[in-house]
């Protein structure tokens, strides 16, 4: 009885901790409204991210983007191209370090506020060579490309409107050039070896508590 009692409130923790994890990433059941765009879009006009000659565009394009929601995650797409020197606009903090330095330093901040509204990144790889298909040199030589997944395009907008993000942002953006491209998720194929390592994982269990069922019963 003591051990039914134990597996009864273990399975309870653990399907406890699964839907909240389920919830915590899954997005959020209404779709951007016009009045939080425009409460985002003012709050991130007033932070000094993003370079001059780009914000205005940049507020535009996401503005677009926002009143387009489906309600639905989003799959960022960094693209990355490491400066030489770091590239200093107005209203970009005082550091004269390397554009390695200044990138670690925003990945060292942003993280937690990218986890903590159930954000994270999906793929992180660095390019092994120039393009083998396609021939446009701006496509070519990126240092990082990196995938993020967002709950939502509110996640993504509150993120970015956060007091503590403004920052940082140009700790990136001095160090890289940085193209972000938001992509729905269509089809989605994690790591063929940890579905099939779970599956035989599974199975094994199975048949263990299966067996263990017909001994109890002999």
């Amino acid at each position: 009885m003591k051990t039914n009692r134990f597996e009864i409130i273990f399975g309870v923790i653990l399907l406890s901790l699964f839907l909240w994890f389920f919830f915590w990433v899954s997005p959020a059941t209404s779709k951007l409204t016009t009045g939080e765009i425009s409460r985002f879009l003012e709050t991130i006009q007033k932070q000094n991210a993003f370079p001059p000659e780009e914000k205005q565009e940049t507020l535009s394009r996401l503005r677009n983007w926002a009143e387009s929601d489906d309600g639905k995650p989003v799959y960022m797409l960094n693209l990355m191209r490491n400066y030489k020197n770091l590239y200093h606009y107005p209203g970009t903090p005082n550091f004269q370090g390397t554009t390695e330095q200044s990138n670690k330093i925003y990945e060292k901040n942003a993280v937690p506020l990218l986890i903590e509204r159930g954000c994270y990144p999906m793929f992180l790889g660095r390019p092994q060579g120039k393009n083998i298909v396609g021939l446009e040199p701006a496509l070519n030589d990126w240092s990082e490309i990196l995938i993020v997944r967002y709950r939502d395009r509110r996640a993504f907008l509150s993120l970015i409107a956060d007091p503590k993000y403004g920052p940082i942002m140009p700790y990136k953006l001095m160090a890289s050039q940085l193209n972000l491209i938001p992509n729905s998720g269509e089809l989605l194929i994690p790591d063929m070896r940890w579905i099939v390592g779970g599956v035989l994982l599974m199975l094994f269990l199975t048949v263990g508590w299966i067996r263990a069922a017909r001994k109890n019963q002999q």
